[in-house]
């Protein structure tokens, strides 16, 4: 059976109307993907886990079992961990994706792996390389 143009155009406007959120893709807002999962964060060989919880609060998990408070912002780009006593920034221009690490350098200078293990929501996937990598 073939549609005509015209029964194509109403079928795809009823689509939108009756789905409106499938048919408008959401903004990400940084930070809402990693906003309650874990996040494990590896450097020089320790492996901490950070809870960002809602509203800004931070928990990092240390080896030891020891609770680090602290404060995390996700703005202008970066990722911003602070206890108190010092920050810590990391670049961040896309949703992190559960299970995929990702290395980031700090504003320290420190290379870290960072591992969600979960993640809030729909995130879109990674951009695939282009012709020849680009």
């Amino acid at each position: 059976m073939e549609f005509t143009l015209a029964a194509r155009v109403a079928l795809g406007l009823t689509l939108v109307t009756a789905f409106p959120a499938t048919a408008i893709a959401q903004a990400w807002v940084p930070g809402s993907e990693i906003a309650g999962p874990p996040v494990r964060v590896t450097t020089a060989g320790v492996t901490n886990t950070v809870y960002f919880d809602q509203g800004g609060s931070a928990r990092i998990m240390t080896p030891g079992g020891n609770t680090v408070n602290g404060t995390w912002t996700a703005i202008n780009g970066h990722l911003c961990l602070s206890n108190g006593a010092a920050q810590e920034c990391w670049p961040y221009a896309a949703p992190f994706q559960a299970n995929q690490p990702l290395t980031l350098t700090s504003s320290c200078n420190a290379t870290s792996t960072w591992l969600a293990s979960a993640v809030n929501g729909p995130t879109p996937p990674p951009e695939a390389a282009g012709e020849r990598g680009k």
